[in-house]
């Protein structure tokens, strides 16, 4: 039996193989790329009778962060949140920048009353409640038969 070694595409440095796997360990860590990409928070959408419960997984922010708009039949929710701490002990100065944002749009079925939307941000959800109109809601009546 043969013992194949594969390098799974990653190119070794020519002088120093050590290098790469060094590099590559930097380039893939998780805490870097977590602060480079750009999260959407996960969303959980349901229907009722009488209304739409959008619920938005968005923990440690704040009520006042959040804005919300309604333009025609599109309703988005964004963040736009900036932070700086400054840290000037001993010998030094630390001064960290954070940046958080991001939007999520829904667009609103024609059903929908759109004076009658409702938000609340509680435990780091933010729910969102669309009723819809009185015309549009699920009638139950009973039919005869001839």
């Amino acid at each position: 039996m043969t013992l194949v070694k594969f390098n799974n595409g990653h190119k070794q440095h020519p002088v120093n193989p050590w290098f790469s796997d060094v590099f590559n360990a930097i380039a893939n860590d998780s805490f870097i790329n977590d602060r480079l990409l750009t999260k959407v928070p996960a969303v959980n959408i349901a229907e009722t009778e009488n209304e739409f419960h959008i619920e938005l997984a968005v923990p440690g922010l704040k009520k006042e962060d959040f804005k919300i708009s309604l333009d025609k039949d599109v309703l988005s929710v964004s963040v736009e949140k900036k932070a700086e701490t400054t840290d000037e002990t001993k010998k030094y100065s630390k001064k960290e920048y954070s940046y958080k944002s991001f939007v999520r749009s829904f667009t609103l079925p024609e059903t929908v009353d759109h004076a009658n939307i409702n938000a609340e941000y509680t435990d780091g959800i933010l729910k969102l409640i669309v009723a819809k109109k009185e015309e549009a809601k699920i009638q139950s009546r009973e039919i005869s038969v001839k």
